[in-house]
């Protein structure tokens, strides 16, 4: 099979894969999938609080002496990405990309592990950028004028500026390290890559150097998002590498929870679905030659039925008990 067609089997299926799968889709498990996880979702709310405090909290006001101002006083300028922007193509775009997989493949477990990923992806980023923003309190590029809007500097006896610009330009001058919109792009991007990188099979060793294009773009978008934070004079080069990395580094860290490496041989599905897979075939009837007879092996949900017990085998398959 050549490198296009293992590419169209992302949103067709293998056929193989079909018929051989565990059938789990929304509407017969997807309930039971949400239930189990219930509590990775209690944490995603838990970060989302943290977040929002984080973000209404003061940033640490470093020292900035009247020597330090050459490397600050950079033109304001507006963001080429927009903040609003960001969570656009960091989260929704990739959902939407998971979303259409799904209505290919009918793998319930993959879109609500690819999901429950990335969310998890960005907030554990967001959540650790903000903490360091704040902590850190380095001033951006630009922070003479967000300090001295009208170009009069004015220091204390110490020599630190005692700045007469409006309170939130000068909230936002000292969150320079490490870059929000850089740590985003990389968690949302950069997981979205590792996801498609194990759906196309980019590391099968067929020597298809072409679908490494489709795994190297999201990270492209990420980089350049990056490159622009430096040229709005946002933020300083070491901002936007630390951010990347955080970013990155979260992100595989959270697909690595839920998938297998692209480089695996099963790297194209969820772990779940695999257990899932086995517990099916397992409980599939088996036919037993018995002293010249036939012996029919009933499938354990129906023996779990009929001893009364009030197991639930998906759980059993989510849990390992299996």
């Amino acid at each position: 099979m050549g490198w296009k067609e293992k590419i169209k089997t992302v949103f067709q299926g293998n056929t193989n894969e079909i018929e051989l799968g565990c059938g789990h889709t929304i509407k017969s498990h997807g309930s039971s999938v949400a239930r189990i996880h219930m509590h990775d979702w209690l944490i995603l709310l838990l970060l989302v609080v943290i977040e929002i405090v984080l973000y209404v909290i003061g940033p640490f006001h470093r020292f900035v002496g009247k020597d330090m101002m050459t490397d600050l006083k950079y033109p304001m300028k507006d963001n080429t990405v927009p903040v609003w922007s960001v969570p656009l193509y960091a989260i929704i775009l990739p959902i939407i990309i998971f979303v259409l997989i799904y209505l290919r493949r009918r793998d319930v477990y993959d879109l609500h592990h690819s999901i429950l990923g990335l969310l998890f992806a960005i907030l554990i980023t967001a959540v650790l950028t903000d903490a360091i923003k704040n902590a850190v309190g380095r001033p951006r590029p630009d922070f003479f004028w967000r300090c001295f809007p009208d170009g009069k500097d004015v220091y204390d006896q110490w020599g630190d500026v005692i700045c007469h610009g409006k309170e939130s330009d000068i909230k936002e001058g000292h969150k320079s390290f490490p870059s929000g919109h850089t740590s985003w792009s990389f968690a949302g991007l950069g997981f979205l890559s590792l996801y498609l990188a194990g759906k196309i099979k980019a590391f099968d060793r067929g020597g298809h150097v072409a679908k490494l294009c489709i795994v190297i773009l999201p990270l492209l978008m990420a980089c350049l998002v990056g490159i622009s934070r430096v040229d709005d004079y946002w933020h300083h080069w070491q901002d936007v590498f630390a951010g990347g990395l955080i970013g990155l580094v979260v992100a595989t860290l959270c697909y690595l929870q839920f998938f297998p490496a692209p480089y695996h041989t099963e790297g194209w599905g969820p772990y779940a679905y695999f257990r899932a897979l086995e517990e099916v075939r397992s409980n599939t009837q088996h036919v037993h030659h018995t002293n010249g007879g036939l012996e029919v092996e009933q499938p354990e949900v129906q023996l779990n039925q009929r001893s009364g017990t009030n197991s639930n085998p998906f759980e059993d398959v989510e849990y390992g008990r299996m």
